[in-house]
């Protein structure tokens, strides 16, 4: 009589209101695995995509150089013609 007792508190509590709360801390968990893998790609991923051409951005640094007056002319256009810049 008193382990039928014990059996029917510890199914009735996990079987009644609760029982959703199993299946749904399972979804959770795989949506955050998943998340995280796709966000983890996504970062590895993106800045290939994202800087595009590296010789625009030595080519926007040359030009800054050469407004700030940090080269002349003739060093801008060398260093310009070895960047493959017109």
């Amino acid at each position: 009589m008193l382990e039928g007792w014990r059996g029917t508190m510890m199914w009735g509590y996990w079987g009644g209101a609760w029982a959703w709360l199993g299946p749904l801390m399972m979804i959770v968990f795989w949506v955050l695995v998943i998340g995280g893998i796709v966000l983890i790609l996504k970062a590895w991923w993106q800045p290939q995509t994202r800087t595009g051409q590296p010789s625009d951005s030595a080519l926007d640094i040359l030009r800054e150089r050469y407004a700030r007056g940090e080269l002349s002319r003739e060093q801008f256009e060398e260093m310009r013609r070895d960047l493959g810049s017109k």
